[in-house]
């Protein structure tokens, strides 16, 4: 550790502690109280020492330069390890869960491996920095991270720590921190899913296998199983208060022995009982319905943002349906039916394979009961009667994954919707890993965006292994994934930009400025320029560029928008913002450090590619101040 500081609160305790009744004033670390009478400091008892050095104002520095005082309290520093756990709590309160209470522990130890890794991740992440400026999309630098060989809960915590630090400052270390510890979780969620998928399938929960999705794509929320399970229990405790007001001696409403085999044999009317009041809570009282009107929002398959929105779509409508079911002692199975997922109760004897022994329930459908022929009402078409089969949990969470990778797929081609694609990938391929459309589809997706190319080199030897056929696709992308390794070991110097030079004299503004645009009226800040539209002449066209008054030839503006999007536009259609504001844009870090009060602070890696243009954005903000100044007066 540094040394401490001759400054702060260590030699005022220290005088404290070394005042003993009937001395006279301060004494130092030597422990002379007067001329006349001798105190020795260490004649405390280990237990007051331990006491007075676990004060709050004493950081590990003073700890550390205590203990190097003498024997004695070096001892009293390291003995019990009192000391040093104190001051390990104190630093990281977060941590405390992974320990047990009163664990006996080599605290010292303890702090001493957090603080590395601490340093350990605070310089990765600033190397990420400094060499994925320019990468659309993280890929192998997460490498790093995993192998320092650290407590994961250390590097969780120390990331936790920047992303918590002031909001305004560190952004581009906080967007790094991030994205580490997005990938750091899905690792931990991936490893408990094959976990999952290794129990009998009659061990696996569909609710906990949808969590685990949720889970995985949302790497960064607070989403657990004994938290979405507790929501349901409350909307399980109103189903029952309904039931029990329909019937009291309901079985579903005892505590411990549940349903008779009796009630179980002839269960039809009591099992009903429960659906109805299943329908009435949460469709009448509690408000859910399908999402008609935002259907491929992937928010419809988490399961915790169908609890939180009280929306979704069939299958995750069906999960959420069916759990409730089951917990009130309603056997329904999920049925995988085209289009429109959909769930069957059994009318008759349990397992009858006559699809007209049961009937069909449309969560979506406010919990509609349908028969077999009504079923195929809802898609317009007649199918076979292996659609209206009950399915297994690995085919429902497949189902589920299957419809996150049709919206990726349909998606913008922004990192948005590409992280959608590769997180739902990353779960149709763990869940099933040999499916060779979803490997080359994955394969083709690294190669698009640049990322992993050993691992896909990888994927197509497995590929060619599972279906020697595809030889001609793998054979390509082989090719050109081995002239991308070699491009990557010679990168490209950035293009810099200065506003000195003769043909950026039109430019007017700079990066890091908050502007506002005249048309649309959205708020944005620049984070790069081009002395005239360097877009494709389609684009040019479909955006109408040549109704501007300088249509093309004038600077154009790269703008990260508030409401999220990435934007190029115009310089006759931007103007200073008269009120600058924080912009909320996912990719603000990537290009600003800080910002400051009016402006944004470029990062080293952007004032690398527009060396000039920070003293122009100060200079625009003075200007601004003054030409203010000037009005009040």
């Amino acid at each position: 550790f540094p040394p401490a500081s001759s400054q702060g609160p260590l030699p005022v305790v220290l005088g404290l502690i070394c005042t003993f009744p009937g001395g006279e004033g301060y004494s130092g670390l030597n422990g002379i109280v007067s001329e006349t009478e001798h105190k020795i400091m260490t004649d405390l008892p280990a237990e007051l020492l331990e006491y007075i050095l676990c004060f709050p104002v004493l950081k590990h520095v003073d700890i550390c330069n205590v203990s190097c005082s003498c024997k004695r309290l070096h001892d009293v520093c390291h003995g019990r390890g009192k000391v040093w756990g104190h001051q390990y709590k104190l630093r990281w309160p977060r941590l405390q869960k992974h320990y047990r209470q009163n664990e006996c522990c080599d605290w010292l130890k303890e702090y001493r491996t957090r603080h590395t890794v601490g340093l350990q991740i605070r310089r990765t992440v600033v190397s990420i920095s400094k060499r994925f400026f320019t990468e659309v999309v993280l890929g192998d630098s997460f490498a790093e991270i995993e192998s320092l060989g650290a407590p994961e809960h250390f590097c969780e915590d120390e990331l936790l720590s920047i992303l918590n630090s002031d909001r305004r400052k560190s952004l581009t270390l906080k967007y790094y921190a991030k994205k580490i510890l997005y990938f750091l979780r899905q690792q931990n969620i991936l490893r408990s899913l094959k976990m999952f998928l290794e129990q009998p399938a009659e061990q696996q929960s569909a609710l906990e296998g949808a969590v685990l999705v949720d889970q995985y794509c949302n790497p960064l929320a607070d989403v657990s199983l004994d938290g979405i399970s507790s929501q349901l229990e409350e909307i399980t405790d109103k189903v029952k208060k309904m039931l029990r007001m329909k019937n009291s001696s309901h079985p579903s409403l005892r505590v411990t022995q549940g349903w008779s085999e009796l009630e179980r044999n002839t269960c039809w009317n009591l099992e009903r009982q429960v659906v109805v009041a299943l329908n009435a809570v949460l469709y009448e009282q509690l408000q859910y319905k399908g999402n008609e009107c935002d259907y491929y929002n992937p928010l419809n398959s988490y399961i915790h943002q169908v609890l939180l929105r009280r929306t979704g779509i069939p299958i995750s409508l069906s999960v959420l349906y069916m759990t409730l079911a089951r917990k009130l002692g309603v056997q329904l199975e999920p049925v995988n039916f085209p289009n429109h997922f959909l769930l069957r109760w059994c009318q008759h004897q349990r397992g009858s394979g006559d699809i007209y022994d049961f009937v069909y329930i449309d969560a979506f459908g406010k919990g509609k009961q349908l028969t077999a022929k009504e079923c195929e009402y809802l898609i317009g078409h007649q199918v076979t009667a292996d659609y209206y089969s009950a399915i297994s949990t690995t085919e429902v969470l497949l189902r589920m994954v299957g419809n996150l990778l049709n919206i990726g797929k349909r998606g913008e081609g922004n990192e948005k919707s590409y992280q959608l694609l590769r997180d739902s990938l990353d779960l149709y391929l763990t869940i099933n890993p040999d499916n060779v459309q979803y490997l080359l589809l994955q394969a083709r997706l690294y190669f698009h965006l640049g990322i992993w190319p050993e691992k896909v080199l990888d994927i197509l030897q497995h590929i060619q292994a599972l279906d020697p056929s595809q030889h001609g696709a793998v054979g390509y992308l082989v090719q050109h994934t081995l002239e991308h390794i070699q491009h990557k070991k010679h990168p490209v110097e950035p293009e810099v930009k200065r506003r000195s030079a003769p043909e950026h004299v039109e430019v007017q503004y700079s990066v890091g400025l908050i502007m506002k645009h005249k048309r649309s009226g959205y708020n944005c800040v620049i984070y790069g320029w081009d002395p005239k539209c360097t877009m494709s002449q389609e684009w040019i066209t479909t955006m109408r560029v040549h109704q501007l008054s300088s249509g093309a030839n004038q600077p154009f503006y790269n703008v990260l928008v508030q409401d999220g999007t990435c934007r190029y536009a115009a310089q006759e259609n931007l103007e200073p913002h008269s009120a600058p504001l924080e912009i909320a844009h996912p990719e603000v870090g990537r290009y600003f450090s800080e910002f400051h009060d009016s402006h944004y602070v470029a990062n080293e890696e952007l004032q690398t590619r527009y060396p000039e243009d920070m003293a122009e954005t100060l200079g625009t903000f003075c200007m601004s101040n003054n030409e203010n100044a000037k009005k009040d007066t």
